[in-house]
């Protein structure tokens, strides 16, 4: 079957050099035909499982089609360029043929498929380089936001905040969310808006920038609804508990099902939130002494007091 694949994919291959030829009565190469048959070509090696044949039988079939002025087509011929690449994981390779199609897509005056393919690229590459899949997303989510396609900018940029709180890149992760907050509030979500603040709230106090956290509920008090609601209430009191250094009540608002079961990433952020100072709960000294040497310490040290008046006052 996968040889006669291949004898199949070769014939295809040797049509679309004839149609390429030029002589004494043609000449100007026929460059749609010769595309049909790479693309017919990659096919067949396709389904031999020869990708990288595949591969280069797509790269001809583009470049015919660019010959032929055939932008849209050419670009989906790099972007199948790029899943052979994926295949053989070669994925960096595979984006940058992506990237490629993307920006023909665009000259072609596509956005939207532009950034489908962005996003596809984005998805491939995410587990081996986060850093080049978040560039990947907020390029995707800044096409759909010019085409005034917010919710699938916002969904984009979701992802990239998400991949930024993952590694750690806390400043830019702020940045971002900060950004999805105002989209949300332009399209009048106000309930996600308060979802987003909360996750901001979180990201400034993993930065140790109280001060930030403080000034972002104070500013989301312009959200319809916001002031009043239960992300508001648990937002001061996290605050509240945070200023305090009492790890006791940010454990247990950070344990709350408004926090645990936000998007995985912010949950996290939650239940690894730790106040500064070691998060020990302000307490009076001999109370400390006192529970650390346990009930009979308690009488013992009553008893010390009483035998030292028992003389009366000297």
């Amino acid at each position: 079957m996968a040889a006669q694949k291949i004898n199949e994919a070769l014939e295809h291959i040797a049509k679309a050099e004839k149609y390429l030829k030029t002589g004494f009565l043609k000449w100007k190469p026929d460059y749609d035909s010769a595309a049909t048959e790479y693309g017919k070509a990659a096919v067949a090696f396709k389904n031999a499982k020869q990708f990288d044949q595949a591969r280069e039988a797509c790269l001809r079939e583009a470049e015919a089609h660019e010959n032929n002025k055939a932008l849209f087509h050419a670009a989906k011929a790099y972007e199948q360029a790029g899943m052979m690449l994926k295949e053989m994981q070669r994925l960096p390779e595979a984006v940058q043929l992506i990237e490629k199609a993307s920006m023909m897509y665009l000259e072609n005056g596509t956005p939207d498929t532009a950034a489908i393919a962005l996003e596809r690229a984005g998805k491939l590459i995410e587990n081996v380089s986060p850093e080049k899949a978040v560039q990947l997303y907020q390029q995707a989510a800044s096409v759909f936001e010019n085409e005034e396609r917010l919710r699938q900018a916002l969904e984009m940029l979701g992802k990239a905040s998400r991949l930024l709180v993952r590694g750690r890149r806390l400043d830019e992760a702020a940045l971002s969310l900060q950004k999805e907050k105002s989209i949300y509030k332009e399209i009048e979500n106000y309930p996600t808006c308060y979802k987003k603040t909360i996750a901001q709230v979180l990201v400034h106090l993993h930065r140790n920038d109280y001060v930030a956290a403080e000034r972002c509920v104070r500013e989301s008090y312009s959200i319809p609804g916001f002031n009043g609601s239960e992300d508001c209430a648990a937002l001061e009191q996290l605050l509240e508990g945070y200023d305090q250094q009492d790890q006791d009540q940010v454990s247990e608002v950070c344990n709350s099902p408004l926090f645990k079961y936000m998007d995985n990433d912010y949950a996290k952020l939650g239940l690894t939130l730790v106040v500064p100072g070691g998060g020990i709960k302000k307490k009076s000294p001999n109370a400390a002494q006192d529970k650390a040497r346990g009930p009979a310490a308690v009488g013992s040290h009553v008893d010390e007091e009483e035998d030292e008046y028992s003389g009366g006052l000297c």
